[in-house]
């Protein structure tokens, strides 16, 4: 599995991330460029020139028409994919550390870090209404008073965003927006729904029945208020450093300091697989097509100088979903990895580093012949 090597920033890799069908990359890192390739042979497309500061996150919208990007120099900023052109900038207080388009494209959030006298919030804007943009006044401003978010992901449907903060907590925030009377019109018509049985001397146990079904219908569909925190668990006892959906977006995998990658429903947050290391989790990324889940990390980045590239162990980690057992380990970088993505095709996967460059990597064909002996 010879890797295609891409040196396109002079600073280590932030973040990764392939648009929806695939054919194109999208890096950042430390340095203030963000770059595009072709993912098919690693030509550098072009790069998008504007930010000053590191550049934390990167995403691109359903039909790769728009680029988002966060950056430590205070701003997230709107692309054009096509040409480059910067279409609109959006300034804060301080660094901005994740981003993200919803799954149509109009509405975006982003995070900014707790820092400089200033609280960590996240913010929604939608593109629809040019004024939100001019004035930088987002519809929708969630204060995080507690520890800083440090990786966030839009939740299916982009009802909720997931975010993943820094003391090892999952919160789940709605992003809707509050209606003026939707509450009481739900509520009306989910109680047409169960209307009561009109069954002469209908025994007291059809009523409970009906009662309970009318109450389970109100707790599944009651209207939350926006930015109202609808589920919080704690499984990790250190950072989120990032958090992945599969492509259905019925589960999410998130990497952390702890030394684990940990597997989540995405509606309840339920957890349902660990995956053990003995470093810290940079990046979990999920296959398209296989149960397979792949694991990048390596140690501390102030440790890094410290330690050889073998005894570092700065290799991508392949575990089975379902049996939370690994079964393969790619080496390459020259120091921690701190990004990995799984191309939508599931037949190769890129990974960033430590030490600045990006390696795509196509499976060889005994990958898709393998099968796992439980």
């Amino acid at each position: 599995m010879k890797p295609i090597l891409l040196q396109g920033h002079e600073r280590s890799i932030t973040q990764i991330k392939y648009n929806r069908e695939g054919d194109l990359l999208f890096t950042v890192a430390k340095d203030p460029i963000v770059n595009v390739w072709y993912s098919v042979n690693g030509e550098r497309l072009g790069t998008y020139m504007g930010h000053t500061g590191a550049v934390w996150c990167v995403d691109a919208d359903w039909d790769t028409k728009h680029v988002l990007t966060g950056s430590a120099d205070n701003s997230c900023r709107l692309w054009d994919c096509e040409t480059g052109k910067q279409l609109a900038l959006l300034k804060t207080n301080s660094a901005v550390r994740t981003c993200g388009f919803d799954f149509g494209g109009n509405i975006i959030m982003f995070s900014t870090d707790k820092q400089m006298g200033y609280q960590c919030f996240v913010s929604f804007f939608d593109l629809r209404d040019p004024s939100q943009i001019d004035n930088n006044e987002p519809y929708m401003k969630i204060p995080c008073n507690d520890s800083k978010i440090t990786s966030a992901v839009w939740g299916p449907l982009g009802e909720c965003i997931i975010a993943g903060h820094e003391g090892g907590e999952l919160n789940q925030y709605s992003a809707k927006r509050s209606q003026p009377g939707a509450e009481s019109a739900l509520c009306h018509r989910g109680a047409g729904m169960y209307s009561r049985p009109r069954v002469n001397g209908a025994s007291s146990r059809k009523r409970k029945t009906f009662h309970r079904q009318k109450e389970q219908h109100m707790q599944r569909h009651s209207v939350k208020s926006s930015g109202e925190v609808l589920v919080n668990v704690k499984e990790h006892s250190r950072q989120i450093n990032d958090i992945q959906l599969s492509r259905d977006m019925t589960m999410f995998v998130t990497a952390s300091k702890d030394n684990t990658a940990k597997l989540f429903d995405s509606t309840t947050l339920e957890h349902q697989k660990t995956f053990r290391t003995e470093r810290p989790v940079n990046s979990a990324a999920l296959s398209p097509n296989y149960d397979h889940v792949v694991l990048g990390g390596g140690q501390e980045a102030m440790d890094v100088t410290t330690t050889s590239t073998r005894i570092g162990k700065f290799e991508a980690r392949f575990f089975h979903l379902a049996f939370e057992e690994e079964f393969g380990r790619v080496k390459g970088h020259f120091g921690p990895i701190n990004s990995v993505a799984f191309h939508p095709d599931g037949k190769s996967y890129s990974s960033g580093g430590e030490d600045g460059y990006v390696r795509i990597h196509y499976f060889d064909p005994q990958y898709f012949e393998f099968e796992f002996e439980a």
